[in-house]
C-alpha cells in the first residue's frame, strides 16, 4: 500500500495485522454509543458501583428523564452546562443527558477549590451545573456576576446499594465520617433524583451533530490560567474509535469490563470510560476515588478487561494484591499514561495479571490519547509508542516548526489528526500560538526511531505532571508570593518515583530560614489551590536566577536543584 499522507507514517510498517491504517469518516454524535449498546445488550451491565449494577437500557431511560429535565429548565443546543461531579453512575447519565440536547459538557474536578472553579466558571460562563452536593454551597456562594441559575444537586450515595444507604445512617463515628466524606444536606438545588424522575424527553427533539462541541475539557497552561480545549463530538467519537481499533482483542458486550479507577473529568478517563467503554458496551466498573482494596474486591469476580491507570496506581495495586495474596490473573490490558512507565513495573505486573500494560501518551487537546504502545510482544519499552490509526506526527526543530528533523533526531512533536481539537474556548489568540500551518505543537521533545516508535525526552513547556496531573508552575508561585514569609519563589518539577514528577518550591524569604515552617507553607497553598498542586518539598535559596528582563529562570533553577 502506498501512504498517501504527507509526510509519510513510517510506524504503520509496525502495526499489528489486525489494525487498520486509518479511520472510516466520523458521522453521528456520541449519543450513538449509548444508544447502539442500548439496542443491542438492553439488559447487559453498563454501570456497576458498589456493587450496584445499571443496565444498558436503563441508563438510556435515565438519560432521557435527564435530558428532559435540563430542557425544561432551559437548556438549549450550544449552551455550556457544568459537570462538577467525582466518579459515580449520575456522572455519567449526566455527561450524556447534557450531549442529547446539543449542549456543551464542561468538566470541573469536584476537589477544586472555589477560587480555581471561580476561575473557570468566570472562563465559560455556564449557568447551568449538575453538582455534587458537597461542592453546592461553593457554587451558590459564586458572586452575582457568575450566578449559575439552575443547580442540580447529586447525592452518590443514592447511587449505592440499599444496604450500604443504610448502613452509612447508623450511629457509628467512622461510618458518620465516611458519609460526611460522600455527600452533605443542601438546600436551595433541585435534587438529583427529581431530575431523572421526568418524563422521558420526546424524540422529535432535535440532538448533536457530528461537529458540534461536545466538550470543554480545561488543561494547564505554564501561566496557569484556565483554558478550555474546545472538542466536537468528531473529535471524541475519533479517539474512541481508535481506541477500539487499537484494542482488537476485546469483544464488544458483556463480558468486557472496564475500571474506572482514573477520575473521569480528567481528559483521559473521560475518553477511555466515558466514551470507549460505552461503544464497547461495556461494564464500567466506577470507584470514587482510586483505593486499591475496593478494586481488589472487585477483581475476584470481574477482572479488567481494561485497566486505565498511571504508574502509582499500578505499582500500589500490584504491591496490595501480593500484601492480601489476591491474585490480578485475569487482567487483560493496562494502559498507563500521563507519566513515564518504568519497565521495572512492567515485569512483574504482567507476570502477576498474566496480561500487557502498555504505555501511552496524550493531551486535553487531542481527546486525549495520539501515542500509544502495541498491545502485543512487539511494543517497545521505553518509548510510548505508535502513532494511532489516522494520526499524523512530524518531528521539528522546535525555534523553526517549519523544518524536519532528520530521523532519530530530538524535535518538538507536531500532530495532526481527527482527534485533534479546534481550539482553546473563547480563546483564538492562544489557539493560533499553539497551531503551525495547521499542525498542533504539543510542546514536546522527542525522537522516532527508524521503526516508527517514539519517544519523549524534554518538554519545552515548564508543566509539572505529578501523578498523571498537571500543575501550572505560575500558579503555584503566585500562591506561594502571598505567604507572609515568602518573598519571591520558583516553582519546578523533580523527578520522584512515586509521582513521575513532584513540586518543588525555591523560596526567598523574608526573615531567617530557622523560623521557616514548610509544612505550615505546605497547608497555606493547599488553603488556595487545591492538594495536588502544593509543593512536596521547599528549598530555601538567597536569590532567584533571572534573564536580563527580570524572569525567573525556572530551567536554571531546576539544574541547580538536580545538582544539589
Amino acid at each position: 500500500m502506498t501512504d498517501q499522507f504527507d509526510p509519510p507514517r513510517p510506524w504503520i510498517r509496525s502495526y499489528a495485522e489486525t489494525v487498520p491504517h486509518d479511520l472510516p469518516e466520523m458521522s453521528g454524535s456520541l449519543m450513538d454509543l449509548v444508544a447502539d449498546s442500548a439496542r443491542e445488550y438492553p439488559t447487559a451491565p453498563a454501570l456497576q458501583f458498589f456493587g450496584a449494577v445499571t443496565s444498558y437500557a436503563s441508563l438510556a431511560e435515565q438519560i432521557d428523564r435527564a435530558a428532559a429535565t435540563l430542557r425544561a429548565e432551559g437548556v438549549r443546543k450550544g449552551d455550556p452546562v457544568a459537570l462538577v461531579l467525582p466518579n459515580c453512575p449520575q456522572h455519567i447519565v449526566a455527561f450524556y443527558a447534557i450531549l442529547r440536547l446539543g449542549a456543551v459538557v464542561v468538566e470541573h474536578n469536584p476537589l477544586y477549590t472555589p477560587r480555581e472553579l471561580r476561575k473557570q466558571f468566570a472562563d465559560h460562563g455556564a449557568k447551568h451545573a449538575i453538582v455534587w452536593s458537597n461542592v453546592v454551597g461553593t457554587i451558590q456562594e459564586f458572586p452575582a456576576d457568575l450566578a449559575v441559575s439552575t443547580i442540580i444537586s447529586v447525592d452518590v450515595t443514592r447511587a449505592m446499594p440499599a444496604y450500604m444507604r443504610w448502613a452509612l445512617r447508623l450511629p457509628v463515628p467512622k461510618l458518620r465520617a465516611q458519609r460526611a466524606q460522600l455527600t452533605t444536606r443542601v438546600r436551595g438545588a433541585i435534587p438529583w433524583q427529581q431530575a431523572v424522575a421526568s418524563d422521558p424527553l420526546p424524540q422529535d427533539v432535535p440532538g448533536p451533530e457530528t461537529d458540534d462541541l461536545a466538550v470543554i475539557q480545561y488543561t494547564s497552561g505554564t501561566t496557569g490560567d484556565p483554558k478550555g480545549a474546545s472538542l466536537t463530538h468528531r473529535n471524541l467519537l475519533a479517539n474512541a474509535t481508535q481506541a477500539r481499533a487499537w484494542t482488537p482483542t476485546v469483544s464488544r458486550g458483556e463480558g468486557t469490563v472496564v475500571y474506572a479507577v482514573l477520575p473521569m473529568f480528567h481528559a483521559y478517563g473521560l475518553t477511555l470510560c466515558l466514551t470507549y467503554a460505552m461503544s464497547q458496551a461495556a461494564r464500567l466498573v466506577l470507584f470514587p476515588k482510586f483505593d486499591p482494596d475496593m478494586v481488589l474486591q472487585v477483581t475476584k469476580k470481574h477482572p479488567a478487561t481494561v485497566l486505565p491507570a498511571v504508574p502509582p496506581i499500578a505499582e500500589r495495586l500490584l504491591a496490595r494484591a501480593r500484601e492480601r495474596g489476591v491474585s490480578l490473573e485475569g487482567t487483560q490490558i493496562g494502559v498507563s499514561g500521563a507519566m513515564a512507565l518504568d519497565h521495572e513495573l512492567v515485569v512483574p505486573w504482567e507476570a502477576e495479571t498474566g496480561g500487557m500494560l502498555v504505555e501511552g501518551y496524550g493531551l486535553s487537546e487531542c481527546s486525549p490519547v495520539l501515542i500509544v504502545n502495541p498491545v502485543a510482544d512487539t511494543r517497545k519499552p521505553g518509548t510510548i509508542g505508535l502513532p494511532l490509526p489516522g494520526t499524523e506526527c512530524r518531528v521539528v526543530d522546535p525555534d523553526d516548526p517549519t523544518i524536519d528533523v532528520a530521523q532519530g533526531e530530538p524535535g518538538e512533536l507536531l500532530v495532526r489528526g481527527p482527534q485533534v481539537f479546534s481550539g482553546y474556548y473563547g480563546r483564538p489568540e492562544e489557539t493560533e500560538r499553539v497551531f503551525s500551518d495547521g499542525w498542533f505543537r504539543t510542546g514536546d521533545i522527542v525522537e522516532m526511531d527508524e521503526d516508527g516508535y517514539f519517544a519523549v525526552v524534554d518538554r519545552i513547556k515548564e508543566l509539572i505532571i505529578t501523578g498523571g496531573f498537571n500543575v501550572a508552575p505560575t500558579e503555584v508561585e503566585i500562591a506561594l508570593r502571598q505567604h507572609p514569609a515568602i518573598v519571591d519563589a520558583a516553582v519546578v518539577g523533580l523527578p520522584s518515583a512515586a509521582h513521575g514528577e513532584e513540586v518543588v518550591a525555591a523560596v526567598v524569604l523574608e526573615g531567617s530560614a530557622d523560623d521557616f515552617d514548610p509544612a505550615e507553607a505546605r497547608a497555606f497553598v493547599k488553603r488556595v489551590l487545591t492538594p495536588y498542586k502544593a509543593p512536596r518539598r521547599f528549598v530555601v535559596v538567597e536569590e532567584l536566577p533571572r534573564s536580563m528582563i527580570g524572569k525567573v529562570l525556572r530551567r536554571q533553577v531546576k539544574e541547580q536543584l538536580l545538582a544539589a
